[in-house]
C-alpha cells in the first residue's frame, strides 16, 4: 500500500486539478485558449450534479458510508441505480465537474489535468476501495466488476 493511498479526499484533488487548470491557463499563450460561451458549462455541470445526488442517494438508503477514507466501514454494496452504469459515479461527477470548469475557461490543454484526476483518482483512491470491497463482498463484488465498468 502506497503512502498516499486514500490520504486525500476526493473533493480536495479535485479542487487542486482545477486550480491546477486555472493557473496552467492564465501562464500559457492565450493561442492555447479559446472563447467559448460560458453556458456550455452548465450541461457538464449539471450533469455532474445530477449524478452526485443520485450517487450519494444510493448510500445513504443503502445506510453505508460514503467515506472516502473509509472504505472498511461499507456496510453493503451498492449496485443499482446509477451504479448500473459506473462503479464510481461519485468520483464521475467530480471529472464532470472539472470539465465544465475547463469549458469555461476555454483551455485547450485542460484535458491533461482531467488525465491527471483520472491517474489519481483511480490509483490513490479506487483501487484501494476495490481492494476493501473485494475483501469485504468477496464474490458478489467481483461479478459486480464484471458487469459495471470502473469509470464509464
Amino acid at each position: 500500500m502506497s503512502a498516499l493511498e486514500l490520504k486525500l479526499p476526493p473533493p480536495l484533488v479535485t479542487v487542486l486539478v482545477a486550480l491546477l487548470i486555472y493557473g496552467g491557463q492564465r501562464m500559457t499563450p492565450s493561442s492555447l485558449s479559446v472563447s467559448i460561451a460560458p453556458g456550455w458549462a452548465l450541461l457538464p455541470l449539471g450533469v455532474s450534479l445530477l449524478l452526485a445526488v443520485m450517487a450519494v442517494a444510493h448510500f445513504f438508503k443503502a445506510g453505508t458510508t460514503v467515506h472516502p477514507h473509509c472504505p472498511e466501514k461499507s456496510s453493503s454494496l451498492v449496485a443499482h441505480g446509477i451504479y448500473r452504469y459506473s462503479r464510481n459515479p461519485m468520483y464521475l461527477a467530480l471529472l464532470l465537474m472539472l470539465v465544465a470548469w475547463s469549458l469555461y475557461l476555454g483551455w485547450l490543454l485542460a484535458p491533461l489535468g482531467w488525465a491527471l484526476f483520472v491517474f489519481w483518482i483511480t490509483r490513490f483512491q479506487i483501487l484501494p476501495e476495490e481492494r476493501t470491497l473485494t475483501r469485504l463482498f468477496e464474490d458478489e463484488y467481483r461479478a459486480y466488476c464484471q458487469r459495471v465498468r470502473r469509470w464509464l
